[in-house]
């Protein structure tokens, strides 16, 4: 996500506001039911535990620079003369924002595609599907 022009920050679950608070605010509990089995009442690890998914919703946020628009010059140097000089006022493209998202989206899509051949290989979609039909028949021990 940081290959990405513009991204400046990436978090997983609820990282960034994680980091603020102690350890023991940040964990997500496992509670146990007869209805429900295992579980979580909360998931601010956004799915994503010791490197591996966890089950839960993967839950990826990209933060973004501001919009550089400058409307009042910033000081700069000439490089040569080494003068002060003023910088251009610019105005930038106020429609980034969601075009960053559907490449963020996409880049996100990638890996994990990438990952999933990684894990179950194949040349054609019918192989990794059935790759993972029987990792899944596989570890549920059926």
């Amino acid at each position: 996500m940081l290959s990405i022009q513009s991204a400046k920050g990436v978090e997983i679950g609820d990282a960034i506001a994680g980091a603020g608070r102690r350890g023991s605010s940040v964990h997500d509990e496992i509670l146990h039911s007869q209805e429900r089995g295992y579980y979580r009442q909360t998931d601010r690890a956004g799915g994503l535990e010791g490197g591996m998914t966890n089950g839960a919703d993967l839950v990826v946020r990209t933060i973004w620079k501001p919009l550089p628009t400058l409307m009042r010059p910033l000081r700069s140097v000439e490089l040569g003369s080494h003068e002060p000089r003023e910088a251009h006022v610019e105005r930038s493209d106020v429609t980034v924002l969601p075009a960053a998202a559907v490449v963020a989206e996409a880049a996100l899509a990638f890996e994990l595609a990438r990952a999933a051949l990684e894990k179950f290989g194949g040349d054609s979609a019918d192989d990794l599907v059935a790759a993972h039909g029987a990792y899944l028949v596989r570890i549920s021990g059926a």
